[in-house]
Formats: structure tokens, C-alpha cells, sequence
């Protein structure tokens, strides 16, 4: 076990994660115009700039239209997505685009492909939006917080991948989770990442705080931040406890902290419609 520990070591280092963040691309202009113009609240010349990417385009597209959505008809016009989707929905998809911009090409450590990936990211968001109009809350930032639990799945897949046997050895001995054995290695987890990650693409410094609340093993001194925090980590753990993501190994993802989220546990219980 020791010489298995030893060889996890060796992988993963401060500086592999140094090395992975300095590999994330800035956001590009139109992205960074596009966010702009929603944070003012103008759909429409935020749709008119945002057309101008033909992948985000079709991305926005795809995620759109997808079931949990449910339009009847399909919905390909950008400046429509936007329209229906609203403010908040419209910068979260856009910030779950550049989340999708990681995805690498390949899945290794977990079961997955593009389309699921972004089934998932679909799925947080809209059930987050339900969270956030249940809990009165109208700060978009708040909304686009959400996107950043998809990218810790990224960060995991990136920083474990090469090494998935000892990786599984070490955690069928020990019962690890992937955020607790980063931790342990480096002193520094996957929803610290990313915080980096947020901070590369200056996001709003509440959508980093957010995250780290969500990790459940840092809560916030705020007690509004930490609120959002217990809901989103329990959020993550009914959505991977479906039986795709199930599958796809993501269900050990991180350790769950049932105190953490249980004065809150029976209301959300009652808005997932859970028996």
C-alpha cells in the first residue's frame, strides 16, 4: 500500500496542477463580450454577438433541446435560446460551453462521452435554476456558480486518468473518494481547482466561494454562501446517484457530508419530488 501511495505521489503534484491550469485557455472575446452584455441584461445584443461562434452556437443548440428543457418543437435561433432561457440560464449555458471546452476528447477514469457530459451539465443547471427560484434568489452569479461542479468532473478525469489502476487500487483500499485523495496528496482538492479555474475566467469571486461551500468539508463563514453551498453539494449527489452517472463511475465522485445538508435535507427532498 505504501509503495501504491508512493507511485499516486509521484503522479500528481502541486505543480501537475499548476501545470493543468496554466494549460486553460483564457476565455475567448466573444465569450468575454457575450458574458458582458448578460451581466447588463441585454439578451438581445448578447444573442447577436454570441451567433458569431458557430460551436457555442451549436452547443447552445443541443443543450437547448434537450428533454428535461421539454420544448415541442426545436429551438436552433440564438437570439430565441436566449429569450427563452432568460438572463440567468442564458450566462449559466454560456459558462457550461466553456466548461465543454475541456472535455477531453477521450474519457478515461470515467464512463462517459460528450453527449452525457453534457446531459449532466444540462440536468444540474435546470434543477439549480428550480433550487434558486425556490429560495427567492435572482443573483446570476449565483445561477452560473453551478457550472463549475461539472468542471471538478474534468479536473478529476485530467489529473487521475494516466494512472486509473493505482488510482482504483488505492481507493478500494482506503475507501477514498477523488476530491479526498487530492487533498491528501497536495493540499489542494478538485473544487480548489476549481476556484482557479473561475479566477482564469474572471468569474464573480461569490461563484469560487460557492463552489468550496458545495465541497461539503468547507463550509462558509457566510452563512447566504453556505446555504447555496449545501444545496448545491446535495444537488451533486442525487445527480449522480441517477443510474446513467451511476455508470459511469461518478457516483464516488466526492465523499458525501449528510450533516453538513441535513437541516435542509426534507426541503429538498420535497422540491425533487423524492418519495
Amino acid at each position: 500500500m505504501i509503495q501504491l501511495y508512493r507511485c499516486v505521489v509521484t503522479m500528481i503534484t502541486k505543480e501537475n496542477i499548476d501545470a493543468y491550469i496554466d494549460k486553460i485557455p483564457p476565455s475567448p472575446e466573444i465569450l468575454n463580450e457575450t458574458i458582458a452584455l448578460l451581466r447588463v441584461g441585454d439578451l438581445v445584443k448578447a444573442a447577436k454577438v454570441a451567433q458569431n461562434d458557430l460551436a457555442l452556437k451549436s452547443y447552445l443548440k443541443s443543450i437547448v433541446n434537450k428533454p428535461i428543457y421539454g420544448f415541442k418543437n426545436e429551438v436552433s435561433d440564438v437570439g430565441q435560446i436566449f429569450g427563452i432561457l432568460g438572463v440567468s440560464l442564458a450566462q449559466q449555458s454560456v459558462y457550461n460551453y466553456m466548461i465543454s471546452l475541456l472535455n477531453p476528447k477521450k474519457w478515461v477514469l470515467f464512463k462517459l462521452n460528450s453527449s452525457l457530459f453534457h446531459d449532466l451539465q444540462a440536468n444540474l443547471s435546470k434543477k439549480w435554476e428550480n433550487i434558486l427560484k425556490h429560495l427567492g434568489c435572482k443573483d446570476t452569479n449565483v445561477y452560473a456558480a453551478i457550472t463549475l461542479l461539472s468542471a471538478s468532473i474534468i479536473v478529476a478525469e485530467a489529473l487521475f486518468a494516466q494512472k486509473e489502476e493505482n488510482v482504483a487500487l488505492l481507493r478500494s483500499a482506503k475507501a477514498l473518494d477523488y476530491n479526498t485523495i487530492l487533498v491528501r496528496l497536495c493540499g489542494m482538492g478538485l473544487f480548489d481547482i476549481c476556484g482557479e479555474i473561475a479566477q482564469k475566467w474572471d468569474m464573480h469571486p461569490k461563484i469560487a466561494q460557492i463552489i468550496q461551500a458545495a465541497s461539503g468539508v468547507k463550509p462558509s463563514e457566510d452563512n447566504e454562501i453556505n446555504n447555496f453551498g449545501k444545496w448545491m453539494h446535495l444537488l451533486l449527489f442525487y445527480e449522480l446517484s441517477q443510474p446513467e452517472f451511476i455508470a459511469a463511475g461518478l457516483n464516488d465522485f466526492v465523499d458525501f457530508q449528510p450533516e453538513y445538508i441535513n437541516d435542509i435535507y426534507e426541503d429538498f427532498a420535497s422540491l425533487m419530488e423524492i418519495a
